[in-house]
Order: structure tokens, then sequence, then C-alpha cells
């Protein structure tokens, strides 16, 4: 099993194939779109790796984190989650994000990854509770996540988008107070949803 690879970029695509020199021998890896920017043409690198074997092929997975391997892992983990969906959802959320999603019942987050529907995103959900180490997320904001559910329930109910109330939800995150209530927390919101209008 492959677990890391420490070597010199050779070359990268735009869609995420980055192949890495090691000892001599080029290794092409498939990395989160986010990871493109550290791996540079000929700078060194370093990366966490998953080996997914196959019948008819065998692909690295290679992860600028521990926590994006151990999260793509548990992804692939899921029913009807293949790495190259789990690939997706970690080219969009990073792992903190995805454990918030699951912490907040967020299934339009979830449905921001391209081939993840209401249906698969409210499976994903319930699954990725006992997958993703949820309880340890750091809770910068410090509110109850069932108040930010709340909040999140009462802006859709409003008619709000749900990449304005993902947007809404994380500009009053780091400003809420640690016993914030729910309606101190959809007014905050509301003030938010009202500027960027």
């Amino acid at each position: 099993m492959i677990g890391s690879l420490r070597g010199i970029v050779l070359e990268r695509t735009p869609t995420g194939e980055v192949l890495i020199e090691v000892g001599g021998v080029g290794y092409r890896t498939l990395v989160p779109l986010g990871a493109l920017a550290t791996l540079v043409p000929n700078h060194p690198a370093f990366v966490f790796t998953h080996l997914h074997v196959r019948e008819d092929a065998m692909t690295i997975y290679a992860f600028t984190t521990r926590d994006e391997r151990d999260t793509f892992e548990s992804l692939i983990a899921a029913t009807g989650v293949g790495p190259k969906l789990a690939l997706a959802m970690l080219s969009v959320h990073s792992p903190n994000a995805l454990r918030r999603a699951v912490l907040d019942d967020d299934k339009a987050t979830l449905t921001l990854v391209p081939g993840v529907g209401p249906r698969t995103a409210q499976r994903l959900l319930v699954e990725l509770k006992s997958r993703l180490d949820v309880p340890d997320l750091d809770l910068t904001d410090g509110s109850a996540p069932s108040a930010r559910g709340e909040v999140r329930a009462a802006l859709e109910g409003l008619g709000y988008a749900p990449d304005e109330v993902r947007d809404a939800l994380n500009a009053i995150g780091n400003d809420a107070e640690p016993d914030a209530s729910v309606e101190d927390l959809l007014r905050e919101a509301l003030k938010v949803l009202a500027v960027a209008r």
C-alpha cells in the first residue's frame, strides 16, 4: 500500500492529474482541484495517498493533508460513493466544511457537488454522521448546531436560495455569541442578507 509520496512535480493538468517523480519513477495521481495551486511543476511535493485497486486499473489519489485523505477514505466507505464522487466532494468542500454540513443536516451544501442530487445528499447526511469524525469538529462560532439548523430552515422558508443561506451563516459564524439564541442568529443572518441584496 502506497501511503505517501515525496518527490518533484513534473506536470499537472487543470482536471486534477498530477505527475510526481519519486526516485526516477513518475506516479500519476489524482488530486482535489484545490490542491493544484500548491503542487507546482518543478517544485518539491509531499502528498498523502490512497491506492484504489480495481480489476482494470490501479489509481493513486493524492492529498496535501492527512485529514483530506482520511475524509476521502470515509467518503468512499459510504454506500454509492466511489472515488470519483469523493474526489469531487473534496474539490468543492474542505473536510471541515463537509463535517459542518453533516452537523447542520445541510443538504443544500452537499448538492453543490456535481453529481449529488437532493436524494443522494439526504442519504449521505445519514451515512456520513457515523463515518466522519463530526463530534470533534471545531465550532468556530460556538453556536449549537441545532440552532444553526433552525436558522437555515427559517431562511429557506422565507425563500432565500441555498447559496444565500450558506453565505449568511458563514458571515455570522465568527461573530455569534456562544449562547446566541435562534432568534438572535436569525436576526443577524437577515441583516447580512439585507446588505447582500
